[in-house]
């Protein structure tokens, strides 16, 4: 069975777009448990009219842990509430070539949802899907989707909830320690820019490359502020 656990704060906006997406795929032998940090839009409503499991959640590392400790699957995909995944029969196939490549824990490209000078799929290219394939082995990485046994998740002890960015990349990079990693590339993860839009192109891409150097070097990050969808205030 698979567990699909995601992390929501007022994501009306966005949460029916995901849990269709999910619907949509050729795979029936899942549940999705929609860990909310206090919405006070319809984000909760509307995950119950998707016969999704409802549990506290928190940021995202809290949220990700609270959603994991109730699942029921022997493995787990993260997933964020924003994003869009295609081939529309991503689940079936994600599962399917994570069991024939016998991974412990994977990740997956990601394309922006829609492109500009700053972000487009050369620049995230460069800048993310060519060095997540070719480091993989020495500094492995991923972000907004994680697929990984529920076993493995337990014995690194899941997201570390004191690190303020690149929590993901962290525990990836723990789990691949004791377990198998790899990447699903014939799906994709397509991400929003509204934390760029919002914080600012240069800003953002600052914190994650700062982020990224120290992980190199075993050092994550504990002091950069993260606010928790944030994005709406504007």
């Amino acid at each position: 069975m698979l567990s699909i656990i995601i992390p929501t704060l007022n994501e009306e906006k966005n949460i029916v777009r995901i849990l269709e997406l999910i619907k949509s795929s050729k795979f029936n032998d899942y549940e999705v448990i929609v860990a909310d940090a206090g919405s006070t839009d319809k984000t909760v409503e509307l995950a119950k009219d998707y016969n999704c499991i409802i549990t506290k959640g928190g940021p995202p590392a809290k949220g990700r842990n609270c959603g994991a400790k109730i699942a029921k699957g022997d493995i787990l995909l993260f997933l964020d509430a924003d994003l869009d995944i295609r081939p529309r029969d991503f689940v079936l196939e994600a599962v399917k070539r994570f069991n024939e490549k016998k991974l412990d824990i994977a990740s997956f490209p990601i394309y922006p949802q829609r492109s500009n000078f700053f972000i487009n799929p050369i620049t995230l290219g460069l800048f993310y899907n060519i060095p997540q394939f070719v480091f993989k082995d020495i500094f492995p990485m991923g972000a907004m989707g994680i697929m990984v046994k529920k076993d493995l998740f337990c014995k690194v002890g899941g997201f570390d909830e004191t690190i303020s960015l690149a929590e993901d990349h962290y525990f990836i990079q723990q789990a691949d320690k004791t377990g198998k990693f790899g990447i699903i590339s014939s799906v994709r993860i397509y991400m929003p820019l509204r934390r760029f839009e919002t914080d600012g192109y240069f800003r953002t891409a600052f914190k994650y490359l700062f982020c990224g150097i120290r992980l190199f070097f075993s050092k994550p990050t504990r002091n950069i502020k993260y606010e928790f969808n944030h994005y709406n205030k504007q």
